[in-house]
C-alpha cells in the first residue's frame, strides 16, 4: 500500500484492516489524488472496512500501519472502536499514539486500543527514506524536519 501512495507522489504510508485473519480494508495516502486532506491511509482503510462491515463500528479489527497514526487517524480510531493497532515507525513530528500524544489508548476516552509498535520498523522505514531522499537536493543531508518523520523507534 506504502508503496502505491509512492508512485503517485504521496507521502508512502499504507494502511489495512484485518477481521478475523481477512483483510477488509485497505488505505494508501491519498490527500494530493483526492484533493482531500483527510484521505490518510488509516482513514481510507477504516472507511473501505466499515463498507465492508455494514457498519462504522468496527469491533473485532486489527489496524496495521507502517507509521504511527496522526492525531486525526488516532481519533478515528478510538471512534470506530478498532480493537488493536500495529504500527512499524514512530512519527516524532506528527504521531499521536506515542510520541506526541497518547490518544488511542487514553484514559480519558471511551475506548482504548491495544497498541503494538515497532513491527517491521526498518521496512516501514525505507519507503519513507527513499521518498524524501529523492526530493532533497543531490548531497544534501536530511532536514530535521524528515529525520523526524522517519525516526527510529525509542
Amino acid at each position: 500500500m506504502a508503496a502505491r501512495s509512492a508512485r503517485a507522489e504521496e507521502v508512502p504510508v499504507g494502511a489495512v484492516v484485518v477481521h478475523h485473519s481477512k483483510v477488509i480494508g485497505r488505505g494508501a495516502n491519498r490527500q494530493i489524488r483526492d484533493d482531500d486532506p483527510t484521505a490518510h491511509a488509516e482513514i481510507v482503510a477504516l472507511r473501505d472496512a466499515a463498507r465492508w462491515l455494514g457498519s462504522y463500528r468496527l469491533r473485532g479489527t486489527t489496524l496495521y500501519s507502517t507509521l504511527e497514526p496522526c492525531a486525526m487517524c488516532a481519533g478515528a480510531l478510538v471512534a470506530a472502536r478498532v480493537e488493536r493497532l500495529v504500527f512499524g515507525s514512530r512519527d516524532l513530528r506528527f504521531g499521536a499514539v506515542r510520541s506526541k500524544f497518547r490518544l488511542a489508548d487514553s484514559e480519558l476516552l471511551n475506548h482504548r486500543l491495544e497498541i503494538s509498535e515497532g513491527v517491521l520498523a526498518a521496512e516501514c522505514l525505507a519507503p519513507l527514506r527513499a521518498f524524501f531522499a529523492e526530493r532533497r537536493p543531490r548531497g544534501e543531508p536530511a532536514s530535521a524536519d524528515d529525520m523526524r518523520l522517519i525516526a527510529e523507534n525509542h
